[in-house]
C-alpha cells in the first residue's frame, strides 16, 4: 500500500492536485449556500414551500449549465487561468448578494450567480488530473472529487454566521473566504502538460450520441444530483420538519453531506476491485429503499437522520463508481466524456428540492417526494441491469470490472471513442 501511494506520489504534481482539490471545495461550499441558510431566507421573505425548492433549484442547474462554458473557457485560457477567472466571478457574485438581494427575484438572481460556483467540477478534476499517467488519473479524479466535502462545511458553518452576523452578511463572509484557493492556485498550481482537455463541441457532445452516455448521465442524475440536491434542502427539511432550530438543521445535515462525500474515493476503491456495475446496483437498491424509508419516517428525527446517512453513504460511493466506468468505456476521451456526463448528471440535482416543495404544498407531506426520487432510482437501476449484458460483452469484464492488459499485438473488442473525424453512433 506505502508502494503504492509512493509511486501515486511521484507520479504527478501534488501541490496542483492540493490546490485543485481547495478550488473544487471552496465552489462547493458557496454552490449550496442557499441551501445551508434556506431557513433564514423562507422566514425572511415568507416563502411557499413551492418557492423554497424553486429557490433551491436554481443555483443546481446554473451550475450545471455553466459547466460547458467554463470548460471552453479554459481551452482558450487555461486551466489554471479559467479558475482564476470563475473565482473572481464568485466574489463578485458574493458581494452583490451581500449588498444588492432585495427580494425574491433577487434571491433567484442570487441564485443563477451561485451556480458560478457549480461550474467549477470539470475544470478543478481536469486540472487536478492533468499531471497524472493513466493509470492513477483515477485515483486523482477521486481526491479532487471529495472536495463535494465543502457542501458539509456549508451547511455548517453557514447558519452559525447567519445566526449572529445576518444571513446576506454570510455572502460577504464567502466573498473573503474564495481568496484562499485563490492564493493556493496563484502559488502552488500549475497548468498539466496533458492535451486530453482541448476538444472541440463535437467532442464534448459525442458521448450523448450513444445510449451509453445516456445512461450513465442519468445514473449520474441520481447519485450526484440526489447529494448536491438532497444536501441543498434538508436544512430546510429539517428545520420545517422537525421543528429543529436553524443551526441544529444545518448540524444534521453535515453528518449526512460529509459521509456521501468521504465516501466517493472509496466507491471508486471497490469498484476497482469489485466492478462499477456490482457496486452501483448495491448503490441503486440502498438509495431506493433508504429514500422511501426516511419519507416514511417522517415523525422520527432519529431515524430519519440515520436513514439519510446511509442514502448520502449510498449515493457518494455511486459518484466514485460511475467515473471509474468512464475510463473503461471511453479511454482516449474519459476527459470530455466526464464533463458532459457531470455536466447532464448534475441537472439531475435541480429536480430534489423543486419535488420537495411542490410535494408538501399540493400533497400536504414531504414524503412523496422522497418517494419519487427513490423510484427513479429503481428505474435506473432496471437500465443498467438490462444495458450491462452489452458492457460486459464488450468493453468490461463481468461486474463492470476492467478488461487484463492485453499483451502487445492482440486486438481488443472494444468500442471505439469518438474521434475528430466523426461521431461513432451505435
Amino acid at each position: 500500500m506505502s508502494t503504492s501511494a509512493s509511486s501515486f506520489a511521484r507520479s504527478g504534481h501534488l501541490p496542483t492536485l492540493v490546490a485543485a482539490f481547495l478550488y473544487f471545495a471552496f465552489s462547493c461550499c458557496i454552490w449550496v449556500l442557499n441551501g445551508a441558510m434556506a431557513p433564514f431566507i423562507s422566514e425572511a421573505y415568507g416563502l411557499t414551500p413551492a418557492q423554497k425548492g424553486l429557490m433551491l433549484s436554481v443555483p443546481i442547474i446554473a451550475g450545471a449549465l455553466m459547466r460547458f462554458p467554463l470548460g471552453v473557457l479554459a481551452q482558450y485560457i487555461g486551466r489554471k487561468a479559467a479558475t482564476l477567472v470563475e473565482m473572481g466571478l464568485i466574489a463578485v457574485a458574493m458581494l452583490y448578494g451581500w449588498l444588492m438581494v432585495e427580494s425574491f427575484s433577487d434571491l433567484l438572481k442570487m441564485g443563477v450567480l451561485l451556480g458560478i460556483a457549480g461550474a467549477s467540477f470539470g475544470v478543478a478534476l481536469s486540472l487536478g488530473s492533468g499531471w497524472y499517467p493513466p493509470q492513477h488519473k483515477g485515483l486523482a479524479m477521486g481526491l479532487v472529487g471529495a472536495g463535494n466535502v465543502g457542501t458539509a462545511v456549508s451547511v455548517l458553518v453557514a447558519p452559525p454566521l447567519a445566526l449572529h452576523f445576518g444571513w446576506q452578511t454570510v455572502y460577504a463572509f464567502a466573498a473573503a473566504a474564495i481568496t484562499l484557493p485563490m492564493t493556493a492556485i496563484v502559488l502552488f498550481a500549475k497548468e498539466p502538460p496533458d492535451v486530453d482537455n482541448h476538444a472541440r463541441l463535437r467532442e464534448h457532445v459525442a458521448c450523448l450520441f450513444e445510449k451509453d452516455g445516456w445512461a450513465f448521465s442519468l445514473i449520474y442524475g441520481v447519485t450526484f444530483g440526489g447529494f448536491i440536491g438532497l444536501t441543498t434542502f434538508l436544512p430546510t427539511y429539517y428545520y420545517d420538519q422537525f421543528g429543529v432550530s436553524k443551526v441544529q438543521a444545518g448540524q444534521l445535515t453535515m453528518l449526512a453531506a460529509f459521509m456521501g462525500a468521504a465516501v466517493r474515493v472509496m466507491g471508486g476503491w471497490v469498484s476497482d476491485r469489485w466492478g462499477g456495475v456490482n457496486t452501483l446496483t448495491l448503490v441503486l437498491v440502498v438509495v431506493a429503499v433508504t429514500l422511501v424509508l426516511a419519507g416514511m419516517a417522517d415523525q422520527s428525527l432519529a431515524l430519519t437522520t440515520l436513514l439519510l446517512i446511509a442514502c448520502f453513504a449510498a449515493l457518494g460511493a455511486g459518484n466514485g463508481a460511475l467515473f471509474q466506468l468512464v475510463p473503461l468505456r471511453w479511454p482516449t476521451t474519459t476527459a470530455v466524456a466526464g464533463s458532459m456526463i457531470g455536466e447532464i448528471g448534475a441537472l439531475g440535482g435541480g429536480i430534489v428540492p423543486n419535488a420537495m416543495g411542490l410535494s408538501k404544498q399540493y400533497l400536504g407531506s414531504y414524503m412523496w417526494g422522497f418517494v419519487g426520487f427513490g423510484s427513479l432510482a429503481v428505474v435506473m437501476l432496471v437500465v443498467m441491469r438490462i444495458m450491462q449484458i452489452r458492457w460486459t460483452r464488450t468493453w468490461a469484464e463481468r461486474g463492470g470490472r476492467a478488461r487484463p492488459a492485453l499483451p502487445a499485438g492482440a486486438n481488443a473488442r472494444l468500442p471505439r471513442a469518438p474521434s475528430k473525424r466523426g461521431l461513432q453512433h451505435e
